[in-house]
C-alpha cells in the first residue's frame, strides 16, 4: 500500500470512528430514555398501589388485616344534624329506659378487633354509670364490614339468640369467645363454633341453628349497614350520640370512655 493511501485510509478512520460513537451514543440515549419512562410508569403504578391498601385491625400476636381499599368516592359527611329519632327503626337491640333523655347507637362490626376493644374497656362502665342508672339508653346496630367473613354470621346468631330473649348473652359471647385468642382480627371461628355458644348460653339449639342457617336476619343488617352510611359512618365502631328529641353527634372509634363520659354529661347539663 502505497504512503498517500495509507494516509487517506487514516483520515477517513478517523471521520468514521467519532461518528460511530456518536450514533451509538444517541441510540443508547434513546433506549435509556425509553427504558426510564416504562421505570417512572411501573414506579408511579406501584405507589398508587400501596397507597390503595389499608390496615385494619390493632396490633398483637394475631395481627391486624391487610386489605386493598377500593377506589376512593365520595362519601357522606359526619353529620350532626341527624335526628335520633329517625334512627330508632330496626334495631338490633337495645338496653337502657325508653324514658332515657340521652340516646347513645352504636354501628358496630362483631369481628371487627376495635370494637371488641371498646366492648372490653368501655361497655360496662357505661352501663353501670348511665345505662343502668336509665340516664342513657344503648342501642345496637350492625355494620358488618365486607372483609370480615365472620362479621354477619356473628350479626345474624345475636338476632337469632335475641328472638329466643338473649340477644345481648350473645352479643357478649361473641366478643369474649374472641377476646380468648388475643388482640387482632380473629379469623380461625366459624359457625360451628357459634352454634356451640348457642347450647352453652342455654338456647334451644334446633330453633337457633335453623335461624342462623337460614340467614333470616340478612336484610335487616344489611339496612343498618346502609342507614349507617347515609348518617356518615364508614368504619367501626361508631357512635352517634344525642338527646332523645334532638339531633346526633357523631363519635368515632374506639374512643375512651372519658370521651364518652364528657359527651353525655356535656348533654345532660
Amino acid at each position: 500500500m502505497s504512503e498517500e493511501k495509507q494516509k487517506n485510509e487514516t483520515q477517513n478512520n478517523a471521520i468514521y470512528l467519532p461518528a460511530s460513537i456518536i450514533v451509538a451514543t444517541l441510540i443508547l440515549s434513546a433506549t435509556l430514555f425509553i427504558a426510564a419512562g416504562d421505570i417512572s410508569t411501573g414506579l408511579t403504578a406501584l405507589s398508587s398501589s400501596v397507597n390503595n391498601i389499608k390496615i385494619t385491625g390493632d396490633s398483637g400476636s394475631s395481627g391486624g388485616t391487610i386489605v386493598a381499599a377500593p377506589n376512593p368516592s365520595p362519601s357522606p359527611q359526619p353529620s350532626d344534624t341527624t335526628e335520633i329519632k329517625a334512627l330508632f327503626e330496626g334495631v338490633a337491640a337495645k338496653e337502657g329506659s325508653d324514658d332515657a333523655e340521652i340516646v347513645i347507637i352504636e354501628y358496630s362490626d362483631y369481628q371487627c378487633p376495635f370494637c371488641r376493644s371498646w366492648y372490653n374497656q368501655s361497655k360496662s362502665q357505661l352501663n353501670e354509670e348511665y345505662i343502668d342508672t336509665g340516664k342513657v339508653q344503648f342501642i345496637y346496630k350492625d355494620f358488618p364490614l365486607n372483609f370480615h367473613p365472620m362479621a354477619q354470621p356473628y350479626a345474624e346468631a345475636a338476632r337469632c339468640a335475641g328472638g329466643q330473649g338473649k340477644y345481648w348473652e350473645m352479643h357478649d359471647k361473641i366478643f369474649d369467645e374472641q377476646s380468648k385468642f388475643g388482640q387482632g382480627t380473629i379469623s380461625n371461628l366459624t359457625q360451628e363454633d357459634i352454634k356451640t355458644w348457642a347450647s352453652d348460653l342455654g338456647l334451644d339449639t334446633g330453633e337457633f341453628n335453623s335461624c342462623l342457617d337460614s340467614g333470616k336476619y340478612t336484610q335487616e343488617i344489611q339496612a343498618n349497614l346502609s342507614e349507617g352510611q347515609q348518617v356518615g359512618v364508614s368504619g367501626t365502631p361508631s357512635f352517634i350520640i344525642g338527646k332523645r328529641d334532638g339531633t346526633g353527634q357523631l363519635i368515632v372509634g374506639a374512643q375512651p370512655y372519658a370521651t364518652f363520659k364528657s359527651a353525655i354529661e356535656a348533654l345532660l347539663n
